[in-house]
């Protein structure tokens, strides 16, 4: 019966870590896909939350997948979410100068490892 217990647990969490969504958002000028990949946050509150943006006058479309997607030029891993104890990569895809601003802005700000896929 433990067997069963732990296979169950593991199942679950796997489910909760196994969660992602590809955020695309646009407006006349802008063109902006990233993949937010959850870490250890409740799902729910990833899915109705973190993967729902609230961006006034951006057309912003939503994806949810297992895993993000492969081409992103960085990858800020372990990503603290601010006021809260939760951790996300956080995948760009796109223009790969914006690195520029973005690897500080996921070390500094955000306490994650900026890698290169």
């Amino acid at each position: 019966m433990r067997f069963w217990g732990v296979l169950v647990l593991t199942l679950a969490s796997s489910q909760a870590w196994a969660q992602a969504c590809v955020v695309h958002s646009h407006a006349e000028r802008l063109d902006v896909k990233v993949c937010q990949e959850n870490r250890n946050m409740p799902q729910k509150l990833f899915h109705d939350g973190f993967c729902e943006p609230n961006l006034p006058g951006q057309k912003v479309d939503v994806a949810f997948v297992d895993q993000c997607p492969a081409g992103a030029f960085g990858v800020c891993s372990n990503a603290h979410v601010d006021n809260m104890p939760y951790r996300q990569d956080i995948h760009y895809y796109g223009v790969a100068t914006d690195a520029a601003y973005l690897q500080p802005f996921c070390e500094q700000r955000s306490q994650g490892t900026w890698l290169k896929p």
